[in-house]
């Protein structure tokens, strides 16, 4: 009874109508939120966890469902996070852990100072204006030296030698001849005596001739100038004519410094600026010269140029084919201060130079490939021509893990500045650079043999490169570097004579030097490494994979000439 009275109640039967509207509208419009699979419950949670991709911050062409480790390089995987909407499409975009773990680093774009302290290597040559060769002016046979060793000094008119000549003898006697008719043909004897005086006889001698009406079978030659005999061309006994040299002089009070620059700090070099060098027999102490000379050719082996300096050497100090390091401090001729960028920063494809600016505005860190003209490079910066404002802000380190991704997400990259999805091919390269460093250390090792076997696998590690996985610009660079790289590896394996394959590995080095520079590799560090006394002094280069120098073009004789010229990272 008092059931029915509830139910009949008015404000009861409106608020029960409220809540049975609420209560429909719950069912009809409502969607069900994730469940949580528990161990109690059993239920299962569909989350976005399941759409998450993994990848490798050193190889981020591995792409897992699950988190897990590198099948490349052990790695743990990390997850490939979404960015968000991006303000550029054409950028590429990478998580804070995966830039963590690649190092990528980051730096602005500023103006510096464009000031460069430029290294120079060379040796001591003779000042060629104060070279004099001496040489007889009548034929005979050397009698007598009384200069025959090289590096003796002599003095203008010291007598040097003692020469037979049946010519001179033949021409006193048409002298002494010519007298006995000088009243009626003076002009015979005069001819005579000219005869002598072309061959160097002084007036002298000519007068003593006529004086005493004998004649002289040995005659004595005279220095023509003061210096010191660089080389003695005869010896005792030997015929001449004339005109042969018998030694080269010179005048050692001034020399010239003669240096090796390299192509890319020549723009630093200008006549009139004064050199610093030193010389490792003249401990301590520093001696400076002019530039006087700059080589307008390049060497095509070493890419180098020969910069001259003149210095006086009092006392003889110096002395030709001394080996000197020279310095250099020299600033470029600009209106203020420039654009400076790490040389790290840039990416070198042969045709092209590129960084990887980050942009400014993303949710997430991301990169886009940029275009620069390079200027000058000083030690460890280029200046920017063209390409880059002032407060941008560019990856430093971990440049080609950058690129890397972007090749493979098919965005602008080095190599493929249309973008579209490429394979970059750098395990083929490590393996490569692997069977590199087999062949320098048997050169180190001087062992002809050895060098032979390890150019066999570095030629088979050549044929295993897969052009399929390089297009465009990747694609034509590669061919031309490795047409050079397997005929100088064909030349080392034919050649039977440690020499020649080290002739034929120097030009090897430059190629695979560029082709590395191009390509680049994972997870490698690389010394490129100099030694400026390989073939006759000239320098040549090679790849090491530690900055400990071991030289392949000596070996043991002189394991620890050279050094460091370029690090390498990647």
């Amino acid at each position: 009874m008092k059931t029915k009275k509830f139910f009949s109640n008015t404000y009861v039967k409106g608020s029960l109508l409220v809540i049975a509207g609420l209560l429909a509208g719950w069912i009809i419009f409502h969607r069900p939120g994730p469940t949580v699979q528990t161990a109690e419950t059993g239920l299962h949670e569909h989350s976005d966890a399941e759409n998450i991709i993994w990848t490798c911050a050193m190889h981020p062409q591995i792409r897992m469902e699950k988190p897990g480790q590198c099948p490349i390089c052990g790695m743990d995987l990390i997850p490939l996070e979404p960015s968000g909407a991006l303000m550029d499409d054409q950028a590429i975009v990478m998580s804070e852990s995966a830039m963590k773990l690649a190092e990528v680093q980051t730096v602005i774009v500023s103006r510096g100072s464009t000031s460069k302290e430029v290294l120079l290597y060379g040796k001591i040559q003779p000042d060629e204006r104060l070279l004099q060769s001496q040489a007889a002016h009548f034929p005979g046979r050397i009698e007598q030296l009384l200069v025959n060793v090289t590096g003796e000094r002599v003095r203008e008119g010291q007598l040097i030698a003692r020469v037979y000549s049946p010519e001179m003898i033949t021409a006193q006697k048409e002298l002494i001849e010519a007298l006995t008719m000088n009243d009626k043909y003076p002009e015979f004897a005069e001819a005579a005596r000219e005869k002598l005086r072309n061959w160097k006889l002084t007036d002298g001698q000519i007068t003593e001739i006529e004086r005493t009406g004998k004649v002289t079978t040995v005659f004595e030659i005279f220095a023509n100038t003061s210096g010191t005999v660089l080389e003695r061309k005869v010896n005792e006994g030997d015929y001449i004519t004339k005109g042969t040299v018998l030694f080269d002089v010179g005048n050692l009070s001034r020399v010239w410094g003669v240096f090796d620059a390299y192509e890319s700090d020549l723009s630093w070099i200008s006549l009139n600026q004064t050199v610093e060098f030193t010389a490792r027999a003249i401990p301590g102490k520093t001696l400076t010269g002019k530039v006087s000379f700059i080589d307008p050719v390049i060497n095509p082996l070493t890419r180098t140029a020969q910069v001259r300096i003149g210095i006086n050497n009092p006392g003889l100090q110096l002395k030709p084919e001394m080996f000197i390091n020279g310095t250099l401090q020299s600033t470029l001729k600009s209106t203020g201060k420039q654009l400076v960028v790490p040389q790290s920063a840039v990416l070198w494809t042969g045709k092209r130079s590129i960084v990887y600016v980050k942009m400014p505005d993303a949710v997430n860190p991301s990169f886009k490939m940029r275009e620069i003209t390079l200027g000058a490079s000083m030690k460890d910066t280029y200046i920017i021509a063209d390409g880059l404002t002032e407060g941008e802000e560019i990856v430093v380190n971990g440049t080609f893990s950058v690129d890397a991704s972007a090749q493979l997400a098919g965005k602008p990259s080095m190599m493929n500045p249309g973008g579209g999805i490429v394979s970059t091919g750098h395990d083929q390269l490590n393996t490569l650079f692997e069977q590199y460093i087999l062949l320098k250390n048997a050169f180190v090792q001087s062992d002809v043999n050895k060098v032979k076997q390890a150019a066999q696998m570095v030629e088979q590690a050549l044929s295993k490169v897969d052009m399929r996985l390089l297009t465009g610009d990747a694609h034509t660079q590669w061919m031309d570097l490795l047409a050079n790289l397997n005929n100088q590896i064909k030349q080392i394996k034919s050649s039977g004579v440690l020499e020649g394959q080290r002739e034929s590995f120097s030009v090897f080095n430059n190629q695979f030097y560029k082709a590395i520079k191009t390509f680049g590799l994972m997870g490698k560090t690389v010394y490129y490494q100099f030694c400026p006394m390989a073939f006759d002094n000239a320098g040549a280069y090679w790849l090491s994979e530690t900055e400990v120098v071991r030289n392949p073009y000596f070996g043991e004789s002189m394991l620890t000439c050279g050094e460091t010229k370029e690090i390498l990272k990647y």
